[in-house]
């Protein structure tokens, strides 16, 4: 498949939500990980440590599940955790993981 092709059949993030709340955590690995970067680029600012209550009240604005969100992106590698768990940040690669834009947008 071409990449013209391809970019035409990927189903935007916008799909996932309704009244600004997402409808449900997406199965498939790829459609997760779509929505998983575009959460780390909206939700977390670069550069900025997060705590984890901060954390889970910024995922609480898009879906009641926090914990399930907040340990995808940890796994996903999104957002980077300290050892104590006292500490989040976003990514250096968040814009890199989102499709059609560059790493240093």
């Amino acid at each position: 498949m071409s990449q013209i092709a391809a970019s035409q059949t990927a189903r935007p993030v916008a799909d996932l939500f309704s009244g600004g709340r997402l409808i449900a955590i997406p199965r498939k690995v790829a459609r997760r990980e779509q929505l998983l970067a575009h959460l780390a680029a909206t939700l977390f600012e670069e550069g900025r440590a997060y705590t984890e209550p901060e954390v889970n009240d910024a995922l609480r604005t898009v879906h009641e599940d926090c914990s399930a969100l907040r340990r995808y992106l940890i796994t996903s590698g999104l957002l980077t955790r300290t050892r104590d768990g006292g500490s989040y940040r976003r990514a250096d690669r968040v814009g890199a993981a989102i499709p059609g834009t560059s790493p240093a947008a």
